[in-house]
């Protein structure tokens, strides 16, 4: 006998043989309810499936920059390549619309299994039910979905309406369109041949390394030489690491440039909605007056509440110092 028969021949008896039959081979046994628990993830938009817990935005937020951040920002703006989780309202009718959670995403239940189900990336299903909801929570917050004091859970789910939800249609493809695509095909005047000219990561539409990495990559900026006496350097060092916040949308230093925000620089006392080929939202271009410091920190504070319609979808600094320490280290840079 040779081996692979051996052990084929141990596989069934450790089975039970015929006398556990459970298919026309004759072999294994039906799964008990919890291995099929074990496995069965499935969550459907009228919170069916969903598991019993809650989580809150605050308790969201660290857990969200220690286990998401590194690849979508510390604000679900994104990271380089990586999937922008918030922003892009109104885009979805644009040549190259921004697809988040708040802009097109049509169920919550979509949300919690992926993240349920899939993440952290490379640590797939780490995170307890509490953790979740409190991830998907910070989520929601960050596409101002949410208040800030929201909690979610198996409870409130049912809460939450996703702007994008009536916007999806049956696909009557099967139906209207396969009898088309399965005729005989032409089979003339084809190509010669077919040769790739370009792949996908030179296109720069695919990461190639992990967000972690890019993160650590990316020297931090130096604090620029004091502009004034007035300038106090030990809190602007301070304003740097918080900063680090900021860096995923917006610039300082020499050669800055806008990115998903404006370029930063001489922000401090510069009139509002004034940086040069830079699309702001209508309600910023509205606004009158200068970014002087009392402006600064109210916006910085809560964004969303000081310009209702802004697109950062930054959530605000919470302690006063963190802010002070942003505005003096924003004051460094002409």
């Amino acid at each position: 006998m040779s081996k692979f028969l051996e052990l084929a021949l141990v596989a069934v008896l450790m089975t039970g043989g015929a006398a556990a039959a459970a298919g026309p081979l004759g072999l294994g046994r039906a799964a008990l309810p919890e291995e099929v628990a074990a496995w069965d993830h499935d969550i459907s938009p009228d919170g069916t499936g969903l598991p019993v817990g809650a989580g809150d935005v605050a308790t969201g937020e660290p857990l969200f920059e220690a286990h998401c951040a590194a690849c979508h920002g510390s604000f679900a703006e994104g990271v380089g390549n990586w999937p922008k989780l918030a922003g892009g309202e109104g885009t979805l009718a644009d040549a190259d619309p921004v697809k988040t959670v708040g802009s097109y995403w049509p169920y919550l239940s979509t949300l919690y299994d992926y993240v349920h189900r899939s993440m952290p990336f490379g640590q797939a299903q780490t995170l307890s039910d509490d953790e979740v909801y409190a991830i998907v929570a910070y989520i929601l917050h960050s596409n101002d979905l949410v208040d800030e004091d929201f909690e979610l859970s198996n409870e409130t789910f049912g809460t939450v309406e996703m702007p994008n939800r009536d916007n999806f249609i049956v696909d009557d493809r099967p139906r209207t369109e396969y009898a088309a695509w399965r005729g005989e095909p032409c089979m003339q005047a084809c190509k010669d041949a077919v040769r790739i000219t370009m792949k996908a990561t030179v296109l720069d539409v695919t990461p190639d390394h992990g967000g972690a990495a890019m993160a650590e990559a990316a020297p931090p900026d130096p604090v620029a030489p004091a502009a004034a006496d007035a300038v106090d350097a030990a809190l602007a060092a301070e304003g740097e690491k918080v900063f680090r916040k900021c860096k995923a949308c917006h610039q300082v230093g020499e050669g800055a440039g806008n990115r998903t925000g404006p370029a930063l620089n001489g922000i401090v006392g510069r009139d509002i909605g004034a940086v040069e080929g830079f699309r702001y939202s209508k309600p910023m271009e509205a606004m009158d007056g200068v970014w002087d410091s009392d402006r600064l920190h109210a916006f910085l504070a809560a964004p969303k509440s000081y310009v209702k319609g802004t697109r950062m979808s930054f959530a605000g600094l919470k302690a006063p110092e963190d802010i002070d320490a942003v505005v003096e280290y924003l004051r460094t840079f002409d």
